[in-house]
């Protein structure tokens, strides 16, 4: 094709240099039959047809529509106004991506510099960003810059954080040299003696999540101190839900905070796409990852709105640059704006409140059915880890529930293996008390069967 720029003359040497003679050679260890293949497709079809195949394979999908959810782990079902559908659906939002011309883009530039202000405010941190891919690569961003601050190699996290989180974290610092010590959570939350013993003169930070993967509420003040303490770097993640009842980043001393912001009025999506934020004390705002807008006037004193800083290396000296993260996930953005415009401040605070409500109905029920036991004792805020008494395997549980259109909780021996026979369930506001007292029922059932 013309516009590869490659020669037959570029292609002999580039094979040359590798010490073969075509490039079918170079594909040898590729079998043969999936080298050389035809594709067999059916004729076209008509637009109703094509609109009918695309509605029976949506059917074979199964939703939260079709079965009642007590899944969590990183990914909830919230209650999403209707005015966020509204809003978001109009032309001028849901075409807009990334403001490559940002000047031109100020309604772009306008939602992007609300998101970041409504962050600030639900964290109580100085300084906010565009938005991350989610909530990992934001948690591995904050390692990134920790590490790039402090000139140190070494992250201390705890075991508490989602486990997704983790591996994202292992895969950012594989090329850093950086060495990731995991705090256990046996009780449920960090354990700080651990904690104390395994921070040095070389930790760059500490990475702790609350609520965390278990649902249980960390105490985010005492970390803070002892972190501080050894002149580390503390990076808390967050659910922003959560902050209308637990204290935010910004009240415990946090340097860096950070969350996956699904939760304020975003789909599951099927696990994506989703949008990270990413909040920072004042002296770490030109070390951020992402974009920030800025507020400003323009030359005929009318309120207008720019790009302040842009620390890719797209838009700056690559060895200025602090990350290769582009994307602003402004659409995911623009629809958390508007959730969280909707719900106001008391909004988040109720439903902060009927998570917690519901989720303790729940527990209490669950636990009076003699068949269950807590694992942990620690307060939690919408999601709790049930260990199974009953001698029955814990997916044939699981799957009965689903036969009865329940998706009970999941098993999390698959990344804690020493948690055998466990469930972590989770309720949110959506979950009405009939439906509570039907999985409860529905549990009480499968344990006899």
């Amino acid at each position: 094709m013309d516009y590869i720029p490659n020669t037959e003359a570029d292609k002999k040497k580039m094979l040359e240099d590798m010490g073969i003679s075509s490039l079918e050679e170079l594909l040898g260890e590729i079998p043969e039959a999936l080298r050389k293949f035809s594709l067999t497709l059916p004729p076209g079809l008509s637009e109703p047809q094509v609109l009918q195949t695309v509605k029976n394979l949506s059917k074979k999908n199964k939703t939260t529509e079709d079965y009642h959810s007590f899944l969590g782990a990183g990914a909830y079902e919230h209650f999403i106004p209707s005015i966020v559908n509204h809003l978001a659906s109009r032309s001028e939002f849901y075409t807009c991506y990334t403001p490559y011309q940002p000047e031109v883009s100020q309604g772009t530039l306008q939602v992007i510099y609300e998101f970041q202000t409504l962050i600030c405010e639900l964290t109580a941190m100085d300084a906010a960003n565009a938005s991350m891919y989610d909530g990992s690569t934001a948690l591995a961003e904050a390692a990134l810059l920790s590490i790039r601050h402090k000139e140190k190699n070494k992250i201390v996290c705890s075991r508490g954080i989602h486990p997704e989180y983790r591996q994202v974290l292992k895969t950012y610092l594989k090329s850093f040299n950086t060495e990731i010590v995991e705090i256990d959570s046996r009780e449920g939350t960090t354990d700080i003696h651990q904690l104390e013993d395994s921070l040095s003169d070389n930790t760059a930070a500490v990475l702790v999540q609350n609520p965390n993967f278990f649902g249980c509420i960390e105490d985010m003040q005492e970390i803070s101190e002892i972190v501080h303490k050894h002149d580390a770097i503390f990076v808390a993640c967050v659910n922003p839900i959560s902050l209308g009842i637990l204290a935010p980043p910004g009240e415990y001393d946090a340097d860096i905070a950070v969350g996956e912001g699904q939760v304020l009025g975003n789909y599951l999506n099927y696990g994506g796409p989703y949008l990270g934020f990413f909040t920072v004390k004042n002296e770490f705002l030109r070390k951020m990852p992402g974009r920030i807008a800025g507020e400003t006037i323009d030359k005929r004193g009318r309120r207008c709105f720019v790009l302040t800083l842009q620390p890719r290396e797209q838009h700056i000296r690559r060895e200025k640059a602090t990350s290769n993260i582009c994307t602003n996930q402004a659409l995911l953005a623009l629809r958390a704006c508007i959730y969280l415009c909707a719900l106001g401040k008391q909004g988040i605070v109720e439903i902060g409140n009927l998570n917690i409500q519901k989720s303790h109905y729940a527990f209490e029920r669950l636990g009076n059915l003699n068949v269950f036991e807590p694992v942990f004792q620690k307060p939690f805020f919408n999601e709790f880890v049930l260990k199974v008494k009953a001698d029955i395997g814990i997916h044939s549980i699981i799957n009965h529930m689903q036969q009865k259109g329940i998706n009970c909780g999941i098993d999390i021996s698959r990344y804690y293996p020493e948690m055998l026979n466990c469930l972590l369930l989770c309720v949110t506001e959506t979950k009405t008390k009939e439906s509570i007292d039907h999985l409860v029922d529905e549990f009480e059932k499968c344990i006899w069967v």
